[in-house]
Parts: structure tokens; C-alpha cells; sequence
């Protein structure tokens, strides 16, 4: 539901266009490059391209916090997964997903994992999500 209450001042606007042949082969066209979708060798999947969009959102508003508190690390994995109930006739939604952060060499354990709480707050499609699955967040720190 939209909170009437503050004042919008952008609208972020994207787009992405599918090209399709008639057995589910296609490719996806972005403003940034194309990628092969469907049931070809090294065509996406559907929630292929839910949980990489997680993970960029994720990790781009992570990046942001842990810049502003001049945080820093040699290598950061995120890893996404995720369970949907599969029951005959009927539609269903993710019901958990988890987010594995996976940090190398931090300088500061306990502030990255306080920006990466933060950035789970300020995902804009971690909130999504959300509105139908549990989301779960895992940090883990490697020296």
C-alpha cells in the first residue's frame, strides 16, 4: 500500500522486453545486455531471475551502507535460496527464502552485520518478497 504521506520526488522506471519462440526458448533484452531465458542450455529460469534480482538489490544497498561507515572487506558471496510448495491445481508462492552473505576479511564484524540487517531493510525487492515468504538473512565471516 502506498503511504500517502511523503512526498515523492522520483519514480524509478526499468524496463526489460522477452522475445519468444513457441517452446519456451527466448531471450530477455535489458537496457544493459541480453541473457537466453527458458529451456535452453544456459537459459534462465523464472525464479533464476527473482533471486538474482534479490541478490543485486541485496548486495547494491549493502555496498552503499558499508561505504557510508567507510566498512571495508577483500570479498563478499551472496548466495540465494529459496522453497515453493509444489501442490496439484493450485498456484503457490515462495514460502522462505534465505540470503547467505558470506564476507572475507572483514574490518569490522559486528558494523557489517548490523549494514547487513540494515540492507535487508532497505531492499526494495527483499520487501517484496517479504510480503509472502519468510526471509531469513545468514552472515558469515571468514578471516
Amino acid at each position: 500500500m502506498y503511504n500517502m504521506k511523503k512526498e515523492v520526488i522520483d519514480v524509478a522506471l526499468d524496463n526489460v522486453k522477452f522475445e519468444w519462440n513457441s517452446d519456451y526458448i527466448g531471450q530477455m533484452m535489458t537496457p544493459t545486455g541480453t541473457i537466453p531465458v527458458g529451456d535452453q542450455k544456459g537459459g534462465m529460469q523464472p525464479y533464476h531471475l527473482l533471486f538474482g534480482a534479490l541478490g543485486g538489490c541485496f548486495y547494491s544497498t549493502f555496498l552503499v551502507i558499508t561505504k557510508k561507515k567507510r566498512l571495508t572487506f577483500s570479498k563478499a558471496e551472496v548466495e540465494i535460496s529459496g522453497e515453493k510448495p509444489i501442490i496439484p491445481g493450485e498456484v503457490t508462492t515462495l514460502n522462505q527464502v534465505k540470503i547467505l552473505l558470506t564476507i572475507h576479511q572483514p574490518s569490522n564484524k559486528e558494523k557489517i552485520m548490523q549494514s547487513a540487517e540494515l540492507a535487508t531493510r532497505n531492499c526494495s525487492i527483499h520487501k517484496t518478497i517479504a510480503t509472502v515468504a519468510i526471509m531469513q538473512l545468514e552472515v558469515v565471516f571468514l578471516d
